[in-house]
């Protein structure tokens, strides 16, 4: 059985962000279990969704869609301005995150 880690959405004082050059949309790091090429990955799926999709549950099944062909199954997606979770994740996948005032809840099990 893979490792897997329990993870708490807790916002993380100290978050970074990822793309976003001049007027561009950019991803700010909550929360995350995740090689920094992954995360890339993983923010530019969401962008490319935020961009084909306006509805959330829409942009979320986009988002597992990728995530499942790009990095094998299974993918989870929460995309959303209100929510609260608390999941357990493979090790080293997992990332929560907003862009503007969406949030991106993503994780493998």
């Amino acid at each position: 059985m893979a490792d897997t880690a329990t993870t708490t959405t807790a916002v993380d004082p100290s978050a970074s962000s990822l793309h976003g050059t001049g007027g561009e949309q950019k991803a700010v790091i909550k929360n995350v279990d995740m090689a920094e090429d992954m995360q890339h990955q993983v923010v530019a799926v969401a962008l490319a969704g935020l961009d084909k999709f306006t509805v959330e549950k829409d942009i979320a099944a986009e988002i597992k869609k990728e995530c499942d062909k790009k990095f094998g199954p299974t993918w989870h997606v929460v995309v959303g301005k209100n929510f609260g979770s608390y999941v357990t994740h493979e090790t080293k996948h997992f990332i929560y995150f907003y862009i503007s005032n969406i949030a991106f809840l993503i994780w493998k099990s």
